[in-house]
């Protein structure tokens, strides 16, 4: 028998073992790992602490670079501007990059490049963030720049002329955009009156009346120390970032928290809506259907996320996905979500299809929202979803800095301190009944708002037996 021969005989039985192993199969079928359970950081590294004026102090010590990041974020954000005067909070966040204590604009753009540093100054609906992030060495001159931009932005006529002109040169440029278009009017429909009803940056009228007055009235009215929440991460010690911060924000002033701002209306919309808006140069229409959604510290926010993930928000393989593009061939892709604000936001679902294919990609939005209320997620699809959410939870911890900004969005919403910790946990206890429950509660197809950007001759047609139709321009 040849050497060969009797080198199969003895490793046959081993390699038809290694084909039936796991290990062999392609790493797309194998089963997930489990995930764990436990502290989001490691013991010790995260350090908690509030300064005499109410300055919320949180640091998060992780020596593996010489890199650091610092930042300011207030609890107060857009959602509190009145309506003639929307975008105003984008407009003061860009205005504070323009210039802070003794540097005019280019100044302070020439400090931080010289450092190799950043700056950003960010607005939401919800929080204003002042940030800075550079190398540990440098961390005197970033506390510094950062005092300055927090404390004594300059808010110059000029630069704040030039920043409403880009403002309003933006809005125009977004005109263009369908899905801008389709998003802008679902907001209007579902938020009548309410400053959710308009473009976050505002529109060309509001946006008109900003001026460095008003930014720095805005800016003195939400930036306020028993307001705020200074945080750092990376190579930095906890105690000697709290003396820097007692000496740079210790004397800071507090004052009287402005509201939140009004309550939505609930429900919105109270009954079908139809809106075609008129784009005739379109061959292929954009689509929304939407109501009102939950806000970011409801409840059930975990179990509406998951019955979210089956019906649109995990992709190629969400139940939306498999009717209206693999089955149906209508579109490229489709999506549902919740946008989680202090105050209830929407819920929508979105698309795009050849404008002769509206009527019918509706109709199995439609459908499938009425299953998604009927027919819950079953056990495969419930653990292909938890299994999503816990793996893109670890994917989005995976810098100091990405731990430090979710730990501070806890902090802004007045979530339990240790709500990052458990949520592997919460997501694993949450049923198939759970999520049955979220779907009947929270999704509403036979009242939902239906937004369609293209041309109105030929869409009104489609959609008149779904209710009035009103058509808008863009």
């Amino acid at each position: 028998m040849s050497a060969a021969r009797r080198a199969l005989l003895v490793l046959g039985p081993c390699l038809a073992l290694a084909c039936a192993a796991p290990w062999s199969r392609p790493i797309w079928e194998r089963p997930p790992p489990p995930s764990r359970d436990g502290p989001v950081v490691q013991p010790g590294s995260l350090h908690r602490t509030d300064l005499d004026n109410g300055l919320r102090v949180l640091v998060l010590e992780d020596r593996r670079l010489p890199r650091v990041s610092v930042g300011v974020t207030f609890r107060r954000g857009e959602a509190i501007v009145e309506l003639a005067k929307a975008g105003l909070a984008p407009f003061t966040a860009e205005l504070m990059k323009r210039g802070a204590g003794s540097r005019d604009a280019l100044a302070l753009a020439r400090a931080v490049d010289e450092i190799g540093a950043s700056l950003s100054v960010a607005a939401g609906w919800d929080s204003m963030s002042v940030g800075v992030a550079g190398l540990s060495r440098d961390l005197d001159r970033l506390l510094e720049i950062l005092a300055d931009v927090v404390l004594r932005p300059r808010f110059e006529r000029a630069e704040a002329r030039k920043a409403r002109g880009e403002q309003l040169a933006l809005l125009e440029k977004q005109k263009d955009d369908p899905g801008t278009l389709v998003r802008w009017q679902v907001a209007r429909v579902l938020y009548p009156e309410h400053r959710y009803g308009l473009p976050f940056e505002g529109t060309p009228a509001s946006v008109a009346r900003l001026d460095a007055r008003a930014a720095r009235a805005f800016q003195r009215r939400v930036m306020l120390p028993n307001d705020a929440i200074l945080f750092a991460s990376g190579d930095v010690s906890a105690a000697d970032l709290l003396e820097r911060a007692g000496r740079l924000f210790g004397a800071w002033k507090p004052a009287n928290v402005p509201e939140v701002g009004p309550t939505v209306p609930d429900p919105t919309p109270p009954g079908r809506r139809v809106v075609v808006v008129d784009r005739p140069d379109l061959v292929q229409a954009h689509i929304t259907l939407a109501h009102e959604g939950i806000s970011r510290t409801d409840p059930e926010r975990i179990a509406a996320a998951l019955m979210n993930s089956v019906l649109g928000g995990s992709g190629f393989s969400s139940r939306l996905m498999a009717r209206v593009r693999a089955d149906a061939g209508l579109t490229y892709g489709v999506w549902s979500g919740f946008a989680l604000r202090r105050q209830p936001g929407p819920f929508a679902v979105g698309t795009f299809t050849r404008v002769s294919e509206v009527r019918r990609v509706v109709d199995l939005l439609l459908g499938e929202l009425e299953r998604a209320r009927e027919v819950p997620p079953d056990a495969a699809e419930l653990r292909d979803a938890q299994t999503l959410a816990t793996g893109r939870f670890a994917l989005g911890l995976e810098t100091p800095d990405a731990v430090i900004a979710s730990l501070v969005d806890l902090d802004v919403y007045g979530l339990p301190e240790d709500a990052l910790d458990t949520y592997r946990r919460r997501v694993r206890a949450t049923t198939t009944a759970d999520t049955e429950r979220a779907a009947r509660r929270l999704l509403h197809p036979q009242r939902a708002a239906i937004v369609v950007v293209g041309p109105a001759e030929q869409l009104t047609p489609q959609l008149e037996d779904l209710g009035a139709v009103s058509v808008e321009q863009p």
